[in-house]
């Protein structure tokens, strides 16, 4: 039961933890959750099973979270919610309308002359 425990909490923190990272804003309650869950499943295994069990347990939680954050970074799901709209439009500054209103007078004096 304990080693269950263990492995529900270093899944539930890396899942917290990518969920802070990519989708929710800021360091709030999602992230300290993530390393509440990931620490206590570390401690969980130091005094429950031993010492051993815990710094076995803190490698997984190191290199799940690092596989889970490439894997993640891989799978292009950023993508998919970045948005990607080009914009084609230009805006006529000030400069510009003052100098194609300089190039229309020149060109009406020519033709009145």
């Amino acid at each position: 039961m304990n080693i269950f425990l263990v492995v529900l909490l270093v899944l539930a923190g890396v899942a917290l933890l990518l969920l802070e990272m990519f989708l929710l804003p800021g360091f709030g309650i999602a992230g300290i959750s993530g390393f509440l869950s990931l620490t206590g499943a570390v401690a969980l295994a130091w005094m429950r099973i031993s010492p051993t069990a815990g710094v076995i347990t803190l490698a997984a939680c190191v290199l799940v979270a690092a596989i889970a954050i490439w894997g993640f970074l891989r799978s292009h799901a950023l993508d998919k919610m970045a948005l990607d709209t080009q914009i084609d439009s230009h805006v006529d500054l000030a400069d510009n309308r003052l100098n194609k209103a300089d190039k229309s007078d020149k060109a009406n004096n020519q033709k009145d002359k």
